[in-house]
């Protein structure tokens, strides 16, 4: 299931006007869809990441599975499908 956006991608990326166009692409949609996988919302968890980027928190509590992630990035049980 989760491959699945990935190969859907695969074809829009395809039309990326750069290569790296094309990297980009890809990365931060990993990076969305990880979020996703570990329960994230993608957009409070990327706005999170780019705040706390600017003030040089370190990478290794960012990353989606960490229990440092603040709970206003969480998606709340209620809202899971």
């Amino acid at each position: 299931r989760s491959i699945k956006p990935f190969v859907i991608g695969r074809g829009n990326w395809l039309f990326a006007n750069t290569p790296n166009g094309a990297t980009a692409s890809t990365v931060i949609y990993s990076i969305i869809q990880t979020a996703i996988e570990n329960e994230l919302k993608p957009q409070n968890y990327l706005k999170y990441v780019f705040d706390q980027i600017q003030i040089g928190t370190d990478a290794s509590i960012l990353l989606p599975w960490s229990d440092q992630i603040p709970e206003s990035c969480k998606v709340k049980k209620s809202q899971q499908k």
